[in-house]
């Protein structure tokens, strides 16, 4: 069969009877798309620009307010200041084992160093104690004998200083260094002296 050319003679070649029919079968078929089932373009993503996000150092999780914040931070404990020591008292050990108050109550604790007050006045006497106190420490003591005198007077009060030391006891520095006091076994003094176990002296780094 020849084969049918284009009329204008150029380079495409016109199809055949056969190679027109086989085509139009192939085609026959073929319907276009309608605009509803067309397949929609993907949306294209958002950019969002000139937003500033809170910054938190690494490894910390940014908390959804400030109340949560605060309340993850760990309690710190109550750090006790000097004025709120407790008041010492003759014979009260809230800060000693029972088996050490009751030592030094009975005079069963070895005495590492001793002072007597007599014959000072009551300046002297507490100048006297403070510089006693601190070089005590100083020295590692744990337990010292303050001697005071029973100090009677004619009308049966007691001396001075006998009545000031527990209060010296109380005050700044000492209270930072005493733990507790109790009156002087028969021998060592009665109730004209004193035991005082000191605090072992924190070292620093």
């Amino acid at each position: 069969m020849a084969k049918r050319r284009s009329p204008a003679g150029g380079g495409r070649r016109m199809l055949s009877g056969d190679e027109a029919r086989l085509w139009h079968g192939v085609v026959s078929d073929v319907r276009p798309l309608s605009k509803s089932s067309a397949a929609a373009p993907e949306p294209e993503p958002e950019v969002f620009e000139d937003i500033e996000f809170p910054q938190f150092p690494s490894g910390e999780p940014a908390p959804e307010d400030g109340r949560e914040a605060a309340s993850a931070r760990p309690a710190r404990a109550p750090v006790r200041r000097r004025s709120e020591w407790p008041q010492l008292s003759v014979g009260a050990a809230a800060g000693v084992d029972r088996r050490t108050a009751v030592r030094l109550k009975r005079g069963q604790l070895p005495i590492e160093g001793r002072i007597d007050l007599h014959g000072h006045t009551r300046d002297e006497a507490h100048r006297a104690l403070t510089a006693f106190l601190a070089a005590s420490q100083d020295a590692a003591r744990r337990c010292v004998l303050v001697i005071t005198g029973k100090g009677l007077r004619a009308d049966g009060s007691s001396g001075v200083i006998r009545a000031e030391v527990p209060r010296w006891f109380n005050q700044s520095p000492n209270r930072g260094r005493v733990i507790a006091f109790s009156h002087a076994a028969p021998r060592d003094g009665g109730r004209g002296a004193y035991y005082v176990l000191l605090k072992k002296k924190r070292m620093r780094a």
